[in-house]
C-alpha cells in the first residue's frame, strides 16, 4: 500500500536510472548538436539569403503588382505586364497594342471580382470622373463659342 502514494521516480527505479543514462549520453552527444548546430547556421544563411533576395525582388516590383498577382488573374497580369512593360519603354500606343491583354485581363478580374473588387471600384470610379470632366469640359467649350 505504501507503494502507491511514491513519487514515479521512486515507484520505478528504472526511470531514476533512465534519466541519468540521459543526461550522461547528452553531454556525450555534445560534439554532434554543434556540428547539427554548424548545420543550422548554414541553413539559416541560405533561407536568410534567400529572403534578402525575395525581399529585394519584391522591392522591385509595386504593391499593386504584389496585389495582382496574388489573385486568380496572375497569368493575365503577366502577360498584360509583358506588354505594356516594352510598350512603355518604346514610346508606343499601349492602349492600342495592349488592347487583347488589357481586355482578358478585365475579363479575368471580373470573373474573380471578390478578390479584384477593390480595383474594378477605384476603376469604376476613374472612369466616372473622367467622363464628368469631359462632360464638363464639353459644356465649358460651348459656352465660349457663344
Amino acid at each position: 500500500m505504501g507503494d502507491n502514494y511514491l513519487p514515479p521516480s521512486i515507484s520505478n527505479p528504472n526511470s531514476t536510472i533512465m534519466s541519468s543514462s540521459s543526461s550522461s549520453n547528452s553531454s556525450q552527444t555534445h560534439e554532434p548538436n554543434l556540428q547539427s548546430n554548424t548545420n543550422t547556421e548554414t541553413q539559416e544563411e541560405i533561407i536568410k539569403k534567400d529572403e534578402e533576395k525575395q525581399d529585394e525582388e519584391e522591392e522591385e516590383e509595386c504593391g499593386f503588382c504584389l496585389f495582382m498577382k496574388e489573385g486568380g488573374c496572375r497569368e493575365a497580369f503577366i502577360d498584360w505586364e509583358k506588354c505594356v512593360e516594352p510598350g512603355e519603354n518604346n514610346n508606343e500606343d499601349i492602349a492600342e497594342k495592349c488592347i487583347e491583354v488589357t481586355s482578358a485581363l478585365q475579363k479575368c478580374m471580373e470573373a474573380h471580382s471578390d478578390y479584384y473588387a477593390p480595383i474594378l471600384l477605384v476603376e469604376k470610379y476613374v472612369e466616372a470622373k473622367v467622363i464628368a470632366e469631359s462632360e464638363n469640359t464639353e459644356s465649358i467649350d460651348q459656352k465660349e463659342e457663344l
